[in-house]
């Protein structure tokens, strides 16, 4: 049996092919990639603003310099974002945040509990000053 020919690390030589992607500034004739361009830089960052690899936006390996250096310099200048929220819509119960909501620790129910005190005890506190200021003011209108 003849083995396949392989490179690197036991890879076989061709185990797809596939065509390779032409990049954006290739296709717009770009010759000059400027940070200020937001619209043409946003297109090399996923929705969470990270920077795409070189073989998905299919840039070459000047092109992903270029492009990743004038992203940073935008992040910097403020006019992209460092990274954007995504609002996940997961399962509950799956995952770090499903197990907080079945089962809540007994940290939460002290600090609950701690709350629930402090403010019965202001309340009665500034309820009774407020009594006491009640009566003073009436009695000395009487009086007048």
């Amino acid at each position: 049996m003849a083995k396949k020919p392989q490179r690197g690390r036991g890879k076989p030589e061709n185990p797809r092919k596939y065509k390779k992607k032409t990049s954006p500034l290739l296709i717009e004739k770009v010759e000059y990639v400027d940070y200020k361009d937001v619209d043409l830089l946003s297109r090399f960052m996923s929705d969470r603003a990270k920077i795409r690899n070189m073989r998905v936006s299919g840039n070459n390996r000047q092109q992903q310099l270029e492009i990743a250096k004038a992203i940073k310099i935008s992040r910097e200048m403020a006019l992209l974002p460092y990274a954007k929220r995504v609002a996940s819509s997961g399962r509950p119960g799956r995952g770090r945040d499903g197990d907080r909501d079945r089962r809540p620790s007994r940290n939460d129910d002290r600090d609950s509990q701690l709350e629930t005190t402090s403010a019965d005890t202001e309340s009665t506190d500034e309820s009774v000053d407020i009594d006491d200021a009640v009566e003073t003011v009436t009695e000395g209108s009487d009086a007048s």
